[in-house]
């Protein structure tokens, strides 16, 4: 009996945006301490970490502890020069350093409440073939966004602060959104009530504060 060839698994590599301004912070947000000793950029590195096969962390030239912490956190550091011009430009010089990847899985820094299963459960979208994969919770798209080796062009010419929403935008019968049980899971830290809503939700307390969900902006 002829023995199966197995399908070589799809490399995805993860990109974690940690290159921002944080202009509405004022300060740098993503090493202020959610709750257990670790920072914010730590955490949400934690999460995408298992779902793929590489990580790579842009930040900026000048982020020394924020580089070592996301290094001892498994990522391998890219250190983006022009990080001023934008996100987009952030996001296609991170898939540039990883530009033979079947997939690319994008995440933000700044949300650390993302669960560590639904970021599996997008990568697993990608490996099963989805062009472009996006968690939603409750009709709200999030974040990480997925996109295959088919967009690498539209990636690699990103610039600005509109992410890949343009890309979204163009391809969307190629989205296939994958449904995630909790909206939490979809809050950022942009502001310092941000960051106490974050904290209380990570240590799991309960609050009525409105929790922001934002749309889909990479």
């Amino acid at each position: 009996m002829p023995s199966k060839t197995l399908k070589p698994r799809r490399m995805i590599v993860g990109i974690l945006l940690a290159a921002g301004s944080a202009m509405r912070f004022g300060g740098n947000k993503l090493l202020a301490e959610l709750g257990d000793g670790r920072c914010i950029a730590e955490v949400s590195c934690a999460k995408l970490r298992p779902a793929v096969d590489r990580l790579i962390a842009v930040v900026r030239p000048d982020a020394i502890e924020l580089s070592a912490r996301l290094a001892a956190a498994g990522a391998e550091i890219c250190v983006f020069a022009d990080a001023k011009n934008g996100m987009g430009a952030s996001i296609a010089h991170g898939v540039m350093q990883a530009r033979h990847a079947a997939a690319w899985l994008i995440a933000l820094a700044d949300m650390p409440l993302v669960a560590g299963d639904d970021v599996l459960s997008v990568a697993e979208a990608l490996r099963a073939g989805a062009g472009i994969a996006l968690p939603v919770a409750s009709g709200k798209r999030g974040h990480p966004v997925g996109l295959s080796r088919q967009f690498f062009a539209e990636l690699a010419a990103l610039s600005g602060d509109t992410g890949a929403r343009e890309i979204l935008a163009r391809f969307t019968t190629e989205i296939v959104e994958v449904p995630v049980g909790d909206v939490r899971s979809l809050h950022d830290v942009d502001t310092e009530f941000d960051l106490k809503v974050a904290r209380q939700l990570f240590i799991g307390l309960s609050t009525s504060s409105p929790v922001k969900t934002p749309s889909t902006s990479t």
